[in-house]
């Protein structure tokens, strides 16, 4: 049987004992039964959110989420703070100008991570910006930003701290209520190992004041719905069932191997990818200072050629890893390390890299990736 192994950044792999459990007979959602699966749910999500704040389930994608935020904070003509250093924080933007919100862009150089300082900068020229969005992981460079220091800045002010943590809670830290985050976004089907088809958000009391006090236009995002729903442990339209009941399973594995333990496993497989990258004569696209430990971006060659390389070793050997977005089309690839992914899989994945370099006309020694990887792992 042909293998099928995703290091994509999201869908990820799914571990045996949660596709069973998507495999379980379909319940009603407005029963007692699921109820527990909810409240279960909700108890786990507050766990790896690191937080003690409400937490609402929509049956969408990750963007879904990021939406709800951004509809439900803003009224039109309000103004805003959007970070863009990828594909991802570009939808902040985007996501503000469909409302008709007013959002002042950071624009960071693709590859590094944004200085909080010009954060503060902009806060001090407009004290009636309403919310400030910006990523945790940029899915699309690998880059993890400094959501601590930013949080600091932005909750001595009126304005609501909003991050897309769809690719990276779980994988990276994210303490969501220590450092005075207002709401953050995520989904099923990147560290949670699930398919895609459910979100979350956290959402803190500040962030829900402004909530009340929006006059924009929403309905099925209208999270005024989702708190009263919370409160009598059901969710205000039909879920997405399945994966809840699923995410209970994946929500367990959270709570046995540990949020500390599982984010240190997360940065050695990481290390690992990194060795055998640098090893390979390959440069990785994330500045040092910024690097993500959820997935690793990687530079190749001009004369490979990245949509072959990412389309061979998928179609020919069953190893899918990612391809590059926007203007790195082509010219990087994407290596994940999240979800229930181990060395084993990394190793498979490297070792498959080499090869297809290798039919790809790059000169280099076969196997000094994967030793490059093994020494880490070994350590």
């Amino acid at each position: 049987m042909k293998r099928n192994l995703l290091l994509t950044p999201g869908p990820t792999q799914i571990p045996a004992d949660v596709c069973a459990a998507l495999g379980r007979p379909i319940i009603h959602h407005r029963t007692p039964q699921f109820q527990d699966n909810i409240k279960e749910a909700i108890e786990g999500l507050q766990y790896v959110f690191q937080t003690k704040n409400e937490i609402y389930l929509l049956a969408s994608s990750g963007t879904g989420a990021m939406e709800a935020a951004v509809c439900n904070l803003l009224s039109p003509g309000d103004k805003a703070i959007t970070v863009e250093g990828g594909k991802f924080g570009e939808r902040w933007t985007e996501l503000c100008k469909a409302y008709n919100a007013e959002p002042t862009v950071i624009e960071v150089e693709w590859g590094t991570a944004v200085d909080p300082a010009k954060i503060k900068e902009l806060l001090d020229q407009a004290p009636e910006t309403k919310a400030v969005f910006v990523t945790l992981n940029e899915t699309s460079t690998g880059v993890v930003s400094d959501i601590e220091a930013i949080a600091k800045i932005v909750k001595e002010t009126s304005a609501v701290l909003v991050v897309d943590a769809v690719s990276g809670l779980g994988v990276v830290d994210c303490q969501t209520d220590k450092w005075g985050v207002d709401i953050v976004c995520s989904a099923s089907h990147k560290g949670f190992m699930l398919p895609p088809g459910l979100a979350f958000l956290s959402v803190s009391d500040k962030a829900y004041k402004v909530i009340e006090a929006s006059t924009n236009a929403r309905y099925y995002w209208d999270l005024r719905k989702s708190k009263k729903a919370f409160a009598a442990t059901d969710t205000p339209f039909t879920p997405a069932i399945g994966i809840v009941v699923a995410l209970c399973e994946s929500l367990k594995k959270f709570k046995a191997e540990g949020i500390d333990n599982l984010l240190a496993n997360y940065g050695r497989l990481a290390e690992g990818t990194r060795a055998a990258a640098r090893a390979l004569g390959l440069s990785l696209f994330a500045k040092d200072d910024c690097i993500s430990n959820v997935l690793t971006a990687i530079s190749l060659p001009e004369d490979v050629d990245g949509g072959k390389l990412v389309k061979t070793m998928r179609d020919t050997y069953g190893i899918s890893v990612a391809g590059g977005q926007g203007h790195l089309k082509g010219k990087i690839i994407r290596i994940s390390h999240m979800g229930c992914i181990d060395e084993y899989d990394i190793l498979t994945g490297i070792s498959c890299l080499e090869k297809t370099l290798k039919e790809l006309g790059y000169k280099f020694e076969l196997g000094v990736g994967v030793a490059a990887a093994q020494k880490v792992f070994n350590a």
